[in-house]
């Protein structure tokens, strides 16, 4: 199984997401990340997609589906290596008078937030890397983690383009 992030930028209008969650679950692909927000024009959505997979089901063949969808402006596939790729998790932990340095020294070690503190839990904000949360969530467990949220990925590409900048004038056009 290959990793794939897809970035697409969609018109913001009502049942977009829907239409394009659908083609990827017709085709038999699971989504295991969806971040969806406007972008710097309120006019257009950014909708993050990270799939894995198999190599028997080409993503070439969704993509191009995806590209035939009205309100469909662009796909772009960010390779790791050029794309910045952030994650956010909220966890909350269970924490006493005798562990409670402990775990902000945790905090502290990967650069990660304290947004709440209770005389039994302390609820951490930390942003990066899959492998960065997921290592830190490693060293919090013992602590017993009480309540986790986590978001989907986000990504840009590196560099000055930017992938907005043709599909505006498309929109224009179009309108």
């Amino acid at each position: 199984m290959s990793k794939h992030t897809l970035s697409v930028l969609v018109e913001n209008k009502p049942g977009v997401l829907a239409r394009i969650t659908a083609l990827f679950s017709r085709r038999g692909f699971n989504i295991d990340s969806l971040a969806v927000g406007v972008t710097e024009h309120p006019e257009i959505s950014r909708i993050t997609i990270v799939v894995n997979v198999i190599e028997a089901l080409p993503l070439e063949q969704v993509t191009k589906q995806l590209n035939k969808l009205v309100n469909v402006l662009k796909i772009v596939e960010l390779e790791s290596g050029s794309a910045v790729q952030r994650e956010l998790v909220l966890v909350k932990v269970r924490a006493d008078n005798e562990t409670r340095s402990q775990i902000v020294e945790i905090v502290q070690l990967f650069r990660a937030k304290t947004v709440d503190v209770s005389p039994e839990a302390v609820t951490i904000e930390a942003t990066g890397s899959t492998d960065k949360l997921s290592a830190m969530l490693k060293m919090l467990e013992p602590y017993g983690i009480k309540e986790l949220v986590q978001s989907g990925t986000i990504a840009i590409g590196r560099g000055a383009r930017s992938i907005t900048d043709r599909s505006l004038r498309a929109l224009d056009r179009s309108a």
